[in-house]
């Protein structure tokens, strides 16, 4: 088999765990396998090259901040083949680059359009164990890029599905995917399986396991995917399709996602392309949006409330800062106060009173719904941040996922 596996940068943290990586790897090449390894930068390395480049400005020429950052993933993978090596097993880091990694221009949120494994595969051939630096790619202008978020599990991914690769991995520090965060609701359970489509919603929904890109990307190239930690050697949880998975609950999981804000907007010109407008401003600055409400008024205007992720509402106030300017929005305002909590579930689908159900917890718990979001297997709600954790328990609780 070919398995791809992924690191995280509390896997890689220092030294001694980047030896137990080592040898978990060694352990996976004696089964007969060939193996690729995507590492992450050692824990708080990352966040220490921020604190070097802000020292200077609190706003870095992204460019720079991409030849930065990228530099993290570089030394995990090569202390990396340096420990495999010394273990007598022939192994070979390479770059987001020398990996083949083609991604767009859009510095510090970059997207892969293309790898071009060739360099990977004759090392393979060579009975190399192939490690490389995640997070980052090359733009055509031979600009280094970083992936954003998650960058890292979007690179294992990409890299699994170029390679047709039998398995890929995603090592952390827990040990699979559960049904809400066992920090805020200790009956948690994890779960062996769970579908792509159940996991893109609660990777978007703020679980923190797996970002909703990496997670979008693996059911696109229908790479099977577990998810493990990588102190223990627990089975992990498995996201694959659905028509994998025997029995189909009725809610699957509980998410939260505390990094919301809410944008209100009062006072809109009511003219036909002004919600065009104001977003596509948004998306020509890579703010996504989430919940979107609009009412119409009776004086010529309207009002919109939408949110968008807490680390995107610097960007997004600059943009809508010139709405107002432009008298097409009379007032705007910022809550940073609030919260997404989430019921996920593919048996949804089938049965009825699911989001009632939702909604009564809500209200007996005395909980006031701000925003409310539905497809055909979530319920999202909008709360006030101080009852997020009370509101995972309740709905952990009425559902029966501990059971």
């Amino acid at each position: 088999m070919l398995i791809v596996q992924k690191y995280g940068g509390t896997s890689v943290g220092d030294i001694e765990r980047i030896q137990n990586v080592a040898e978990r790897v060694v352990k996976t090449v004696n089964e007969g396998h060939q193996v690729v390894v995507v590492v992450s930068a050692m824990s708080g390395e990352t966040n220490k090259l921020v604190g070097y480049a802000e020292a200077f400005t609190a706003t870095p020429v992204k460019e720079e901040m991409d030849m930065l950052l990228s530099s993290g993933e570089r030394v995990t993978a090569s202390l990396l083949s340096i420990a495999l090596n010394a273990m007598g097993y022939q192994a070979t880091s390479m770059s987001g680059r020398r990996a083949g990694i083609m991604t767009d221009a859009v510095h510090t949120k970059a997207r892969i359009e293309s790898i071009d494994a060739s360099s990977m595969i004759n090392a393979l051939h060579d009975g190399s164990v192939v490690i490389i630096a995640g997070f980052q790619g090359v733009n055509s202008d031979g600009r280094v890029t970083t992936l954003g978020r998650g960058g890292s599990d979007l690179s294992a991914v990409a890299i699994a599905g170029a390679l047709h690769a039998d398995l890929c991995e995603i090592y952390t520090d827990v040990e699979g995917i559960y049904t809400t965060d066992p920090r805020i609701e200790p009956k948690a359970k994890k779960m062996e399986k769970i579908s792509y489509e159940e996991m893109l919603e609660l990777a978007s929904l703020g679980a923190k396991v797996l970002q909703n890109r990496s997670v979008e990307l693996a059911k696109k190239l229908n790479v099977n995917l577990v998810t493990r930690s990588s102190f223990s050697d627990a089975e992990g949880t498995l996201i694959t399709k659905e028509e994998n998975i025997m029995e189909q609950a009725l809610v699957s999981g509980i998410a939260l996602d505390k990094k919301q804000s809410r944008i209100s907007l009062e006072g809109v010109v009511d003219r036909p392309g002004i919600a065009s407008d104001i977003f596509i401003a948004l998306a020509d600055k890579s703010v996504n949006i989430d919940m979107i409400i609009q009412t119409s008024g009776h004086d010529g205007t309207t009002s919109m409330d939408f949110t968008v992720s807490g680390d995107e509402l610097h960007d997004a106030k600059n943009i809508i800062d010139t709405f107002v300017a432009n008298n097409e929005v009379q007032k705007a305002s910022y809550d940073e106060g609030i919260c997404k909590v989430s019921i996920v579930g593919v048996g949804m689908k089938s049965h009825t009173g699911v989001a009632a159900k939702a909604f009564s917890t809500m209200a007996k718990e005395n909980i006031n719904i701000l925003m409310i979001s539905t497809s055909e297997i979530k319920v999202s709600m909008v709360i006030e941040e101080k009852y997020a954790e009370l509101a995972v328990r309740a709905l952990h609780d009425v559902y029966e996922l501990d059971r």
